[in-house]
């Protein structure tokens, strides 16, 4: 019988260079039912690369679509990276949706990082180090590991007792009995009492289907024996087939893990590198800057293990909206980020046109008044002349109503054709986001009037609400009306 390592838990193995290599556990994250662009599933583009007039929850920007499909291709066949893509255009035109669509069009394995340009302002860090940071959540590395492993159904878990050593009191695990069970035999394991830790933190019982790596001893549960599968009526577990083959086996276990991953696991080492340890250098409080030596290392890692072929870099895609709000010193480091062999696909999104560039404000002469350098969407020439750049459109009054029909069928929200129609041209002239924030307060006013079996959203309604809520250029007019009052008497 192999001798099995002990461990406490699935721990991430340092390489020889002492460099963590396994990604942390994932997080399990709960989705909103309906949320602002929950209903983006891609770019809506048919086999030719044309936009569909309605495909994949898109309505509309059919030529900043298609501009992305072109791009897209650019991305799956590995000719992207570093060149930076720019969506410009009016506000609620679109840009964020286009962005996400992308990484919908990409797959759930290729890391999408999205980010705001005010995020890198923080008193913790630097600014530099922030967007460092987010470089290196988008960009992955696919690690194939070929191990030897103890894979079955569990049929027997005995922990034998014994007295302990250190203390006349109570008494602790020598060893535990595992049995395991496959389709070809069945095998028994005499563990040590670190691995039986890491069984009872997998929460295993008698019918679970586990894994334990023959080097390490981490205990893996798969889910629970489908010959169990009638036990209950009803039940929360997730049900698998009995492994087939021997109980002892190598197995190719694929692990997805991104650079920042690989730098948070090394950045805060605290005694000890099993999993919980990892876990508590990354929920911790605070933010610590990782080192530039560091980051070499850990580089020179992937790079010997991408030329053995265990594992494969995976760019992923760095949106930052707002990019106006960065400052000259970001730009500076986006510039030299973007020449680097580990990048990202990074796409910007502004919606300003000419502006002053932050950071430019007050160069010149000390106490001299400084509007700075004024440059297309707030970006500096340089970096402007890198990106390929998509101007989104504002929506037509028959794009806002197959758009408003669309978020009604969603949020199961019953209108009448003249309220649509109203709310449409209302669009038209405000915009699309004011109106789409309308839906849900004119259908609670309509229910409150006529109770749950009413007709739907009427005029009415909606007249009501725009009494009610103003929108931009409304609230504008009333303060430019009080300021020409002021400046008169």
């Amino acid at each position: 019988m192999s001798a099995i390592a002990s461990s406490s838990s699935s721990a991430p193995q340092p390489n020889p260079g002492g460099i963590i290599t396994q990604p942390p556990p994932p997080s399990t994250l709960r989705e909103s039912r309906i949320a602002t662009h929950s209903h983006i599933k891609g770019l809506g583009l048919a086999d030719d690369g044309t936009a569909m007039d309605f495909s994949q929850g898109f309505i509309g920007q059919n030529l900043a679509r298609e501009a992305l499909g072109l791009h897209l291709s650019l991305l799956k066949l590995g000719r992207h990276s570093g060149r930076p893509l720019l969506l410009v255009g009016p506000p609620g035109t679109g840009k964020t949706a286009l962005a996400l669509a992308l990484s919908q069009e990409l797959g759930s394995k290729v890391p999408f990082c999205a980010m705001v340009g005010s995020e890198v302002y923080s008193g913790e860090v630097k600014k530099t180090e922030v967007l460092g940071g987010c470089f290196r959540r988008a960009i992955g590395l696919r690690i194939k590991e070929t191990k030897e492993v103890y894979e079955g159904e569990v049929t027997e878990l005995t922990p034998s007792e014994a007295e302990n050593p250190l203390s006349g009191y109570g008494k602790t695990i020598s060893h535990v009995i595992v049995g395991l069970k496959t389709v070809k035999g069945t095998k028994q394991l005499r563990l040590d009492p670190s691995v039986y830790e890491a069984i009872q933190k997998e929460r295993v019982v008698i019918g679970d289907v586990i894994y334990i790596e023959a080097n390490t001893g981490a205990v893996k549960r798969v889910g629970r024996s489908d010959a169990y599968a009638s036990e209950y009526d009803l039940e929360a577990e997730e049900y698998v087939p009995l492994p087939k083959g021997d109980v002892h086996k190598r197995k190719e276990l694929v692990q997805d893990v991104t650079l920042n991953d690989l730098d948070m696991a090394n950045a805060k080492p605290q005694g000890g590198q099993d999993i919980m340890s990892v876990m508590g250098q990354l929920v911790k409080g605070g933010r610590t800057e990782v080192t530039d030596k560091l980051r070499k290392e850990i580089n020179k890692v992937v790079d010997k293990y991408i030329e053995q072929g265990v594992a494969e870099l995976v760019p992923g895609v760095l949106f930052i909206d707002e990019v106006h709000m960065l400052d000259m010193e970001c730009f500076t480091y986006l510039n030299r980020a973007l020449e680097s062999p580990l990048s990202p696909y990074v796409v910007l999104a502004s919606n300003r046109g000419i502006c002053t560039i932050r950071g430019t404000e007050y160069d010149g002469i000390l106490g001299s008044s400084s509007e700075g350098i004024r440059s297309p969407h707030g970006i500096p020439i340089d970096l402007l002349d890198r990106c390929m750049i998509v101007k989104t459109s504002l929506y037509k009054k028959e794009e806002i109503k197959r758009i408003l029909e669309m978020r009604c069928k969603i949020e199961n929200i019953q209108i009448t054709g003249e309220a649509l129609d109203k709310l449409a041209e209302q669009g038209e002239k405000t915009s699309l986001r004011f109106v789409l924030q309308l839906l849900t307060p004119s259908n609670i006013l309509n229910k409150t009037k006529t109770g749950a079996t009413g007709g739907g959203v009427s005029m009415e309604d909606i007249e009501e609400l725009n009494d009610l809520f103003l929108d931009a250029k409304r609230s504008t007019g009333i303060l430019k009306d009080l300021e020409s009052l002021e400046n008169k008497y």
